[in-house]
């Protein structure tokens, strides 16, 4: 019996000492940023697409995809989408990413995959979580900016579909946050429902994020350069997916931790689990220990980590304390 005792001991300690081993960051092996991260309904799995990460200026021109049962152990399913090979109108610059998942109508799903390429914005398709996506074919949103905008630009896209109305919006902007509404089609925007939520660099930099919860829509965002040491997570929340909100007014979400090498913690996306009040933040930040060695070099070496985010009673973020 103390033997049998004695080897259920042991195999505990393993284990809760595998789980910690497990939880620590960061989560992706290799250089990845920008991480939009997905629960599938079609699959009952977690999905992070990431920038390639690693070249400078940001030169890469494919996506990756990387699945998970657990928010914990991550494996990665391949690439989803290339633009030397599967874009006719963009070659490089392959940024930040966002996707949503569609149930149609016969039951089967649609993946709606938004990203970055050359400073506009195009969209993909797939049956499934894991591609490959098939691009329109055509820029969704140009280099133009919305109107009354003399700075910034059209990057990183961020879809979301209002739970009360069943509309979709796709978000975007470096520099100020624009929003329009997305047609059926879920590949073109409705005519003269383009708005800026945020118009001012001061207060906004780029890579939002919408959710909602228990009444709230959440708008998240990152402040400063991603080549920045003081690159961060901010928000505001708004009773409505067009605003308004007052970005005078955000709260740090998440941010660097110089006492412990971490650096830079931005550009992120968030995750429920699918049946309890669960949150998880997902982001990226200056690889560690080394990048932050690098100057403003470090902003294109970067990794994606993984923490869990929580709520205070009267439904304000918790600042997220990034583990190593």
């Amino acid at each position: 019996m103390r033997i049998i005792n004695l080897l259920l001991t042991t195999a505990t300690y393993v284990l809760a000492i595998a789980n910690v081993q497990a939880q620590k960051n960061p989560v992706l092996p290799g250089l990845y940023a920008d991480p939009e991260v997905l629960y599938s309904e079609q699959t009952g799995r977690y999905y992070i697409y990431p920038t390639t990460d690693g070249q400078r200026n940001w030169t890469g021109h494919d996506f990756h995809v990387f699945e998970s049962r657990d928010m914990k152990h991550w494996e990665e399913k391949g690439r989803v989408l290339d633009l030397r090979k599967d874009v006719s109108w963009a070659d490089n610059n392959a940024w930040a990413p966002c996707i949503i998942e569609r149930k149609q109508t016969d039951g089967s799903y649609r993946h709606y995959f938004y990203y970055t390429a050359e400073g506009q914005i195009g969209v993909a398709v797939g049956t499934t979580p894991t591609g490959p996506f098939a691009d329109s074919g055509h820029v969704l949103i140009g280099k133009e900016r919305p109107e009354g905008m003399g700075h910034g630009a059209n990057i990183d896209p961020d879809v979301f579909q209002d739970p009360h109305t069943g509309k979709y919006y796709l978000y975007w902007g470096n520099g100020y946050l624009a929003v329009a509404e997305l047609a059926d089609d879920m590949v073109s925007l409705v005519p003269g429902t383009t708005h800026l939520i945020i118009n001012s660099k001061q207060y906004y930099s780029e890579g939002s994020y919408v959710f909602y919860r228990k009444g709230w829509y959440y708008f998240m965002w990152s402040k400063n350069d991603t080549r920045s040491p003081e690159y961060h997570v901010r928000y505001c929340r708004a009773r409505s997916p067009l605003g308004p909100i007052n970005p005078a007014e955000s709260r740090v979400v998440i941010q660097q931790r110089p006492g412990k090498g971490i650096y830079a913690t931005g550009h992120h996306s968030v995750v429920c689990h699918p049946k309890h009040d669960r949150w998880w933040i997902v982001y990226h930040r200056f690889q560690r220990p080394d990048a932050i060695k690098l100057g403003r070099d470090a902003g294109y070496n970067r990794e994606v980590c993984i923490d869990r985010m929580k709520f205070d009673k009267d439904g304000n973020i918790i600042e997220v304390t990034p583990k190593p």
